[in-house]
């Protein structure tokens, strides 16, 4: 009974190699050390399998020597055929074969169970990964490339750790227990069945050789491929609305011809393998045939181990070639968990120690002192900036755009950390809260919305998750925004889709500062949230950021300024800098850059 062929997975790419393939299998093998008893039973099962297959075929053998001695016997009129006698070799026969199934199944139902727990954990770990990560590593990243590393890169481990380790296994126990029955048949003949061993791996060896410089770009330029596709696809409206269709298939044609050329020549240099191992085989038999009939004209042997012994050199080559694919398999599995390793070798931000410090109660009161940043060293963003908001103070920050508003915000919650300078809470530096701890204390709408699948509800209730529908409710009274609720199919149960899209920017905009509202920190920050409503709905939503931000230290960044006139300090920035700072009307009367930026908004030019 031959082995059965190799099988090829989604997202399988043969011989890709890795830059550090021990390493990386080592680490592969510290996730797999954890089942190690069930690993045993998987190496029992799959030698037991392979021991009950090689002992069929000359036992098939002893039922064909039956038969055709039972002929002579009965042609001589000496005998008969005894059929009883070859009735009992086959049973014999399909026992074993049962028996070889039986283990089969346990062995790959224990490694699809041990290769499934380890990329579940992979995974898991992945995305733990990403809460830990910095700002900055996403800011260089594609979203399809990180998106491969879960699902093309675990998947190809996946394909290859599953195949790979029974499939040695088996291949080396199918090879020298082939062996063992050959020569427990004829020495001569498996002599000359050896002989082609050294043609077949010289061959064999060269088409690897010369295959791998095929191999190595094509996991990479398959993540490119997904990153584009990821990204053409959430932007499609603005592709489509700048015309630029032609470009962007030019642009994807260019990676997939790339990555057609390196595909092909590596699939059609691993498919030679097959043909190579048949022409090898193919000459074997000759050999096999020819000696055989002279031994057996000779009395030497029988005519059920000739039979017996075609097939076992049939599958004494074919594990031959599954080695070699096995060979590609594992360098290609190897290429995919160094890259899964390498992202979870990248650089943490920490979350929290054992000696962050955990106020009671966020009073509100921030310090900017001289802080200085830029992401990049040698070009700062910001310069020397200093502020100090009391608590529950209404402070404005505008600017031009670039002049850092947005980048003033993401240190201040800790998205990066001053390069100079502080930023304290409440007298502390922010740096001895831990992130996740300072985060609790604040709120945040920004101008770009973000709503996941799931209903109106569920994205109202993730500002805070234990919240009650009442509660909910109420928060989308204050944001304005109950009665469009109230008009959609299915209200406050309605789906929304994956990007949100069956419902207006703006309307996304109100569900977010609804979310907002029903976080209720102590700390709000509002980067352009009125930005996608129109000027009746920014009032009313103004009247419910007015109750909501009383007695809360708040942080609006605005283009327009009318939404900020009421505000108790106005910081105006420019190139990194303040520049001015005060109440609206202190910074009108100096007449200066803010006093141009408003007049320049509500005034017509004469």
């Amino acid at each position: 009974m031959a082995a059965a062929p190799m099988r090829r997975g989604p997202g399988f790419i043969p011989g890709e190699k890795a830059k550090n393939f021990r390493g990386t299998i080592r680490k592969l093998m510290r996730y797999i050390g954890s089942y190690r008893i069930a690993m045993i039973f998987v190496a029992i099962f799959a030698i037991g399998s392979t021991i009950f297959n090689i002992l069929g075929p000359k036992t098939l053998g002893g039922a064909t020597t039956e038969l055709a001695n039972g002929l002579m016997a009965k042609i001589s009129g000496t005998g008969s055929i005894h059929f009883e006698r070859i009735a009992q070799i086959l049973l014999m026969v399909l026992g074993l074969y049962l028996i070889s199934a039986a283990l089969t199944f346990l062995q790959s139902l224990l490694m699809t169970g041990i290769t499934q727990r380890v990329c579940y954990r992979l995974r898991r770990e992945i995305v733990e990964k990403i809460d830990r990560m910095p700002m900055r590593y996403f800011e260089s990243q594609t979203y399809g490339e990180v998106l491969s590393r879960i699902t093309n890169d675990v998947d190809s481990l996946s394909t290859g750790l599953n195949q790979s380790i029974t499939q040695m296994i088996t291949s080396v126990a199918t090879i020298l227990g082939v062996l063992v029955m050959m020569l427990s048949i004829s020495v001569t003949m498996t002599l000359i069945t050896l002989i082609l061993l050294p043609v077949s791996a010289g061959l064999i060896g060269l088409v690897v050789r010369f295959s791998q410089k095929y191999f190595r770009s094509q996991q990479e330029y398959l993540a490119k491929i997904n990153g584009q596709v990821e990204e053409i696809y959430s932007g499609h409206t603005i592709v489509q609305a700048f015309g630029k269709e032609d470009a962007v298939c030019e642009e994807f044609g260019k990676i997939n011809q790339k990555l057609y050329e390196s595909a092909w020549k590596s699939q059609f240099m691993s498919g030679m393998m097959h043909p190579i191992m048949v022409l090898v085989g193919n000459l074997g038999y000759v050999g096999v045939a020819v000696s055989g009939a002279l031994f057996a004209a000779r009395g030497r042997i029988t005519i059920g181990n000739i039979q017996a012994f075609i097939q076992y050199a049939k599958n004494f080559t074919q594990p031959i070639q599954q080695i070699a694919q096995i060979t590609n398999m594992l360098q290609s599995m190897a290429a995919a968990a160094e890259r899964v390793f390498d992202f979870m070798a990248e650089e943490e931000e920490e979350q929290s120690s054992s000696t962050d410090y955990h106020p009671q109660q966020v009073q509100g009161q921030v310090q900017f002192d001289h802080v200085r940043f830029g992401y990049h060293a040698e070009q700062p963003v910001i310069h020397d900036f200093c502020a100090k908001v009391e608590p529950g103070q209404k402070i404005a920050i505008v600017g031009p755009t670039g002049a850092g508003k947005t980048t003033m915000v993401k240190l201040l919650m800790r998205y990066y950390d001053v390069q100079g300078g502080s930023i304290s809470l409440d007298g502390h530096d922010i740096r001895e809260f831990g992130r996740r701890g300072l985060r609790q204390a604040f709120a945040m709408v920004l101008q770009d919305t973000w709503l996941f699948q799931g209903t109106v509800m569920e994205n109202l209730r993730y500002g805070r998750m234990d919240a009650t529908d009442e509660e909910v409710i109420a928060a989308a009274k204050a944001a304005r925004v109950h009665h469009f609720i109230q008009t959609l199919p299915g209200g406050y149960q309605m789906e929304l889709n994956e990007e949100a899209s069956n419902i207006s920017q703006g309307q996304k905009q109100l569900l977010t500062i609804a979310r907002a509202i029903l976080a209720d920190r102590p700390v709000l920050i509002l980067d352009e949230a009125t930005s996608s409503v129109d000027t009746r709905t920014e009032a009313q939503i103004q009247q419910a950021m007015d109750t909501l931000i009383a007695g809360r230290t708040s942080f609006i960044i605005a283009h327009r300024l009318s939404t900020i006139r009421n505000a108790d300090l106005i910081l105006c920035m420019k190139d990194g800098d303040i520049i001015e700072q005060g109440t609206h009307e202190q910074l009108m009367a100096q007449q200066g850059f803010y006093a141009n930026l408003y007049q320049s908004q509500f005034e017509k030019v004469s």
